[in-house]
């Protein structure tokens, strides 16, 4: 009777036990992929964001406006060499300009046998939603290419006498093959259900679910995704959980918006790995179980045998606890084992996605690595001498000397510590933080990065007003304006003698004015009305976005760019900004 009971217990724990395991296993897949697709989302959000800001720039190009209301071959040839450099620089796949008939007029691809100039998209939502609400996406196969990609279209004119449309085409290359490096599918579908950006390159294009006969018909009047099937993908849902045909356990699904419009995310994360290690753990309580469940039927036994077999049970005992002693041990190494691999997996998936973030902070400093390197060799140089001459000095016995030189050495770590400290936090990305900036710090800050150029071209540089004013804005993206003001001052001062820069700080109210002024030879009149419109700039190099992109930041601030009269005959720039 007591092993009848005994063994019906320990079925009862056993069933019991595989619950609790596929509830573990279920939690911990679903964490993370939930936590992938957050991930992920934000990796698609990074690289959409790159290409957003093109299309509203653009429609501010003159030339644009221009050739849409009086096309002319010069005009014409102008606009297409622009977006082909533009399109080169930024690895759009295409940019195009439609006119309101829906005919395109210029393109990047304008030399190439697959041009889009001629070609009418007028059809496409895009381009009626752009002309109708200034602004429109849409994620299509090309008409003309036949490649996939995202068109990011915004209207040119007002919206009571709209010119045309600008048209960005980006493909996901880079995002596909990150996700496929990661553990897991992830895809990306649209209001339709159809995959359109996914980690599995045979899952693109199918469907989370049959397409109504309604909305098949509206996406083939749009040519959205020309005459593909659009067929469902081979797996079953069954909850959160997706079954692939034959794949058993299947996987769980994790779901976040996308940014593209009107698109989700999903993340489908293997169910396998986190079932078997809760098994691991369910099969280990159970054997415990068990060996106490043996224990003590091995001690009812003993009570009615006790006087015959006494000697026997004994060893019997001993026995089978060193074999489960064993088993015991053989499972914790398996499981530590496990542990530690899934431990450095993780470690190696963070340290390669930290790698490709700190790749993209780093693509924006070239202009200024140089001046800090020299910024910081100098004060190393020095080090070295005072060391040096401190070792002579003790072979002297001069000991005050030495302390001097100890003390001079350890203030120059400190300024190498403050430049490489103010560069680090001039490179990483971050979420910009609006609140109360000290001028003088920012100031000073700026010229940690850039002051071996002034140095170098033997500018004079003084600073007017009081240092300690605090304004409304983001230190990094403060900083940022002043540098691209003075680089400005100096690109003007090259190859003058007597050359000087000044920084005043005035206050005006509850607005404070920072002004950057140099005794350079000025803007040209032809280029005062119009220096702060996007391309437009007085150097051959020059793509012309530089005060553009500063005057919007600091229209962020709630302040204004301005250009300035100069008391030293050059340039000035008026940068104001609200009291903190």
């Amino acid at each position: 009777m007591a092993a009848i009971i005994s063994l019906m217990l320990v079925t009862a724990l056993g069933l019991a036990a595989h619950r609790w395991a596929r509830g573990q296993a279920i939690a911990a897949t679903d964490a993370a992929a939930g936590e992938q697709a957050r991930v992920n989302a934000g990796l698609l959000a990074s690289e959409l964001q790159k290409f957003r800001l093109l299309p509203p720039v653009l429609t501010e190009y003159p030339d644009v406006p221009a050739m849409l209301e009086a096309p002319s071959a010069d005009v014409v040839a102008r606009v297409n060499a622009r977006l082909e450099l533009l399109a080169d620089r930024t690895d759009a796949a295409a940019i195009y300009v439609i006119d309101t008939r829906g005919r395109t007029v210029a393109a990047s691809n304008y030399r190439l046998p697959t041009s889009f100039i001629g070609q009418n998209y007028g059809f496409r939502p895009y381009f009626a939603d752009a002309l109708k609400r200034g602004s429109a996406e849409l994620f299509a196969l090309g008409t003309v290419s036949g490649t996939p990609g995202l068109y990011l279209a915004q209207r040119v004119g007002s919206a009571a006498r709209p010119l045309g449309v600008i048209v960005v085409k980006i493909e996901f290359e880079s995002v596909q093959t990150a996700w496929a490096d990661q553990q897991g599918t992830t895809l990306v579908t649209d209001r339709h259900g159809v995959v359109i950006v996914t980690s599995r390159p045979e899952w693109r294009f199918g469907t989370l679910g049959p397409i109504g006969a309604e909305a098949r018909a509206a996406i083939r009047s749009t040519r959205q995704y020309g005459t593909l099937p659009l067929a469902p993908l081979p797996f079953a849902f069954d909850g959160a959980t997706v079954i692939e045909a034959g794949d058993q356990p299947g996987s769980r699904i994790a779901t976040v918006s996308a940014a593209i419009d009107g698109s989700r995310l999903h993340v489908l994360m293997p169910l396998r790995p986190a079932l078997a290690s809760a098994n691991a753990n369910a099969r280990l309580a159970t054997l415990a179980v068990l060996i106490v469940a043996g224990g003590a039927l091995l001690l009812l036994w003993r009570a009615r045998e006790r006087r015959m077999l006494q000697a026997a049970a004994q060893r019997a005992l001993e026995t089978q606890v060193a074999e489960r002693t064993a088993e015991l041990r053989e499972s914790n190494a398996r499981l530590e084992a496990e542990s530690a691999e899934r431990i450095r997996a993780d470690q190696r998936y963070r340290a390669a996605r930290e790698e490709l973030a700190q790749a993209s902070r780093l693509g924006s400093i070239g202009q200024i690595t140089a001046g800090v390197a020299h910024e910081i060799n100098q004060p190393v140089a020095a080090i070295r001498t005072f060391a040096d001459n401190a070792v002579r000095l003790l072979a002297r016995g001069d000991t005050a000397t030495v302390t001097t030189n100890l003390e001079r050495i350890s203030a120059l770590t400190e300024r190498i510590g403050t430049i490489t400290g103010e560069l680090r936090s001039f490179t990483r990305k971050r979420t910009p933080e609006i609140g109360a900036v000290r001028i003088g710090g920012a100031i000073d800050s700026t010229l940690l990065l850039i002051g071996d150029r002034v140095r170098s071209m033997g500018v004079t540089l003084d600073r007017k007003g009081d240092p300690d004013i605090s304004v409304v804005a983001d230190r990094v993206r403060l900083e940022q304006i002043l540098i691209n003001l003075i680089q400005n001052a100096l690109d003007a001062l090259a190859g003058r003698n007597g050359s000087r820069i000044l920084i005043a700080i005035g206050t005006h109210g509850d607005r404070i004015a920072i002004e950057v002024a140099d005794n350079g030879p000025g803007v040209a009149p032809d280029l005062r009305g119009q220096l702060f419109t996007p391309f437009v700039t007085g150097r051959e190099e020059g793509l012309g976005l530089g005060l553009a992109i500063a005057r919007n930041i600091a229209r962020e601030f709630g302040g204004e760019l301005l250009l300035a009269e100069s008391a030293m005959g050059g340039a000035c720039f008026r940068l104001e900004l609200l009291r903190a």
